[in-house]
Parts: C-alpha cells; sequence; structure tokens
C-alpha cells in the first residue's frame, strides 16, 4: 500500500533562530513535502524494501509529534545500580582511542564532549541492562539538522540510541533523538530546548542466537524524560549509517560508548542496571522449554522436600510440605510419608468427642483442600486415602464455607 502523506503532521519549523542557515529561506505553508525538502538529500540512505517502506533516514518519514515535557526525569541509582558517573570523576570510563591533549572534561557535575576527543567508553563491558543518562545539548550553534548538539549512546558499543538537539530542529526521523538510529524513529518529540537537560531511561535486550538461529531478536525500551519513545522495538540488527543492518548476534557483553560527534553535549547521572537472563538464555521468568522446566521443578520440589525433614516437630506441617512438593514433581516416597502423616492426623481428629473438633477446623480445611488441589490436576489419584475420610470430617462438621 503507498504511504498517505496527507497525514497531519506536527509543525516542527516554526520560531527559526536568526542564526539558521534558513532564516533567510522563503516562509513556505509546512507541508509533509515542503518540510521533507530542508531535510537533507533524498538518495541518501538504502532504498525501501520488501518490509520497509522508507529508505534509511528517510526524510519523507512523517516527523514524530512535538510534545512538551518538564525536563529530565531525574533518578537516583538504585541500590542494586552500578554508577557510571555520578558528577565528580571519569574513573569508569576510558577513551576509546587516546589522543594527546584531548579530553572529555568534568565541570559542574557533568562530563562534556570536547569536540576531537573522541568517543568515550566504559572501562567494564555491559550486557542487558537497564540504563539511565541524563544530557543536554549546547545553547548555541549555528547548524541545523544533524550537525545541532549530535552525540549518541551505544549499547555494547554496537547500537546507538540517538543524542540530538531536535527541539524545533527537523532531521530524518530515524536519526532524531530518541531514535534506534537508522531502525526506528521516536514515538514523540519530548525533548527540552537546548542547554536544559533530558532524561533516557533505556531498558536494552541484546539479540540471542542459538547453533545459528535467531531466538530472540533483542529489542530497545526507551523514555525520555518519562514519556515513552520505544515501545519494545526490534533492533533489526542493530541499525547504522545509511546501510539497512541485517540481523546478527551480538558479543555477549561490550562496553558502553558516548559519542563525539563535534558537539560539546554534557551527560550527568549516568547508571545502569544489569538484568536478568531471560528465558531462552537460562532464566526463570516466561516459558521455558520442556527440559529445563522439567529440571528446575524437580529442584523445587527437592528443595522443598528437604525443607519438610526440618519440620518433624509438627507432622501436620510437614504433610502439608510433602504434598507441596507433589505440585512440582511425582515422588513415590514424598506421596506415601505424606499418606502416612495425614491417615495419622485424621485418625487423631476423629477419635475425638464432636465438641473438640472445633479448634481443628483450619487445618482440617488445609489438608482437605491440599488433597482436592492434587486430585484436580492430576497429581494423585482420585480419592486417595485419606481424602474421603477428611472429606467424611467437613461434611459432617458442616466447615465447607461453600455450602453455608
Amino acid at each position: 500500500m503507498t504511504p498517505d502523506f496527507r497525514l497531519p503532521l506536527v509543525l516542527v519549523l516554526m520560531s527559526v533562530t536568526a542564526d539558521s542557515t534558513l532564516a533567510a529561506s522563503p516562509i513556505l505553508p509546512i507541508t509533509p513535502f515542503n518540510q521533507a525538502r530542508q531535510i537533507g538529500s533524498a538518495f541518501y540512505g538504502d532504498p525501501p524494501d520488501a518490509t520497509h517502506p522508507w529508505s534509511v533516514h528517510d526524510r519523507n518519514r512523517p516527523q514524530p509529534k512535538v510534545i512538551e515535557t518538564t525536563g529530565a526525569v531525574a533518578i537516583a541509582p538504585p541500590s542494586d545500580a552500578v554508577v557510571l558517573f555520578d558528577g565528580h570523576d571519569l574513573s569508569a570510563w576510558n577513551l576509546e582511542r587516546p589522543k594527546p591533549g584531548k579530553q572529555w572534561i568534568v565541570r559542574d557535575g557533568c562530563m562534556e564532549c570536547m569536540p576531537g576527543a573522541g568517543a568515550l567508553v566504559t572501562r567494564e563491558p555491559l550486557t542487558d541492562c537497564q540504563l539511565h543518562i541524563e544530557w543536554a545539548a549546547p545553547t548555541e550553534t549555528t547548524k541545523n539538522g544533524q550537525g545541532r548538539g549530535n552525540s549518541g549512546i551505544f549499547l555494547m558499543g554496537t547500537t546507538e540510541i540517538q543524542v540530538l538537539d531536535n527541539y524545533r530542529n527537523p532531521s530524518y526521523p530515524d536519526g532524531m533523538a530518541g531514535a534506534v538510529y537508522g531502525v526506528s524513529p521516536p514515538l514523540v518529540n519530548a525533548l527540552r530546548p537546548p542547554g536544559e537537560f533530558n532524561s533516557y531511561d533505556i531498558v536494552f535486550r541484546r539479540p540471542l542466537y542459538r547453533d545459528g538461529t535467531e531466538i530472540d531478536p533483542g529489542y530497545f525500551t526507551v523514555f525520555c524524560n518519562g514519556v515513552l519513545i520505544q515501545d519494545h522495538t526490534p533492533l533489526e540488527g542493530g541499525g547504522g549509517h545509511k546501510k539497512r543492518s541485517q540481523p546478527k548476534p551480538f558479543p555477549e557483553a561490550a562496553p558502553l560508548k558516548l559519542q563525539d560527534h563535534g558537539d560539546v553535549v554534557r551527560f550527568r547521572n549516568i547508571w545502569y542496571r544489569p538484568l536478568p537472563p531471560r528465558a531462552a538464555e537460562g532464566g526463570t521468568n516466561g516459558a521455558l522449554d520442556p527440559t529445563a522446566s522439567a529440571r528446575l521443578r524437580q529442584d523445587i520440589a527437592a528443595a522443598i522436600r528437604e525443607d519438610s525433614a526440618t519440620l518433624t516437630n509438627d507432622p501436620l506441617v510437614e504433610c502439608q510440605r510433602l504434598l507441596e512438593s507433589l505440585v512440582y514433581s511425582h515422588d513415590d516416597p514424598a506421596l506415601e510419608k505424606a499418606r502416612t502423616l495425614a491417615t495419622a492426623y485424621v485418625a487423631s481428629v476423629e477419635n475425638l468427642p464432636r465438641e473438640k473438633r472445633e479448634p481443628h477446623k483450619h487445618r482440617t480445611l488445609e489438608l482437605r483442600n491440599a488433597f482436592r488441589y492434587l486430585e484436580q490436576h492430576g497429581r494423585i489419584e482420585p480419592d486417595i486415602p485419606p481424602k474421603p475420610r477428611l472429606e467424611a470430617i467437613v461434611e459432617e462438621m458442616q466447615w465447607d464455607p461453600k455450602k453455608k
């Protein structure tokens, strides 16, 4: 289907500054087409293909909607975070390619990119993570488009979340601030004016491969100033400049990189939290493969049975834990011991006069319900002893709350 370029776009070229290179241009009504003509060349990035209706860096792609925010969300590092910059020094960083007399500097609690110093990289490698970072573009510039407040945050040194002053400064959408560069524009433009700080909160998951086959494409979720701008966006190989990337494995871990693109961009309050592994790489959340699931259930059951052995001072609690272990994995000795303990408990209640059974109501119902649950879910045979006797006690005493 041919894209409908008649869709309304935000008028982002209003209030162009006096030093703008566009200031001398005729003021035209803003339409998608004349706006696009002011954003670089139409013959720049890889062209559309079977699954991408837009070129890489397509100037005809709709500009993200502009929204207002109150600025950076300054979140203090949580207790499990690794602090990369707290406003004091660059001890967690190295220059990617050191040059004599060239260095990023720390000033007023911020690290500043000194043009020509090159990229800054973390000393330690990162992998899947939650990353918080705050940045501000310079207040003075004579440039537009990609030449204004340009930097970038490269997760694992490979995939870029763009840093760019796009406040009233359009550029090709997949290269705007908050874009997965060359892959996906931000959902909205939530930036503050140059000189004011913006915040990115990034959730990064690298692609996963097994035996050369992709099992998880990896993705970004990004908030800018508290506003969602990337929604579980697949990496599509990582993106890049002009060329459409192809899916590929990433390293297990690699440094985080901040780009030197020739602008004095400032950064502050940088920290990250390593994320637990996904199910596909041995994690325990989500759908596991059957072999991994069976192994984990056996381990859980064994731990519960081990715990039950410490509860011999209360045979009914020991019995309940043994029955609980059967939820995860069947074990004949555990079932037989639970039946023996339950039978003894039932006999002790049956032997009491009716008027002395009331204190045992709660525990009897708990035990009856455990047998019911296991039977309902196929963990034990129907009406396995002593379940019928438990049901009879509950019926006789009229303890079943559903029948009142």
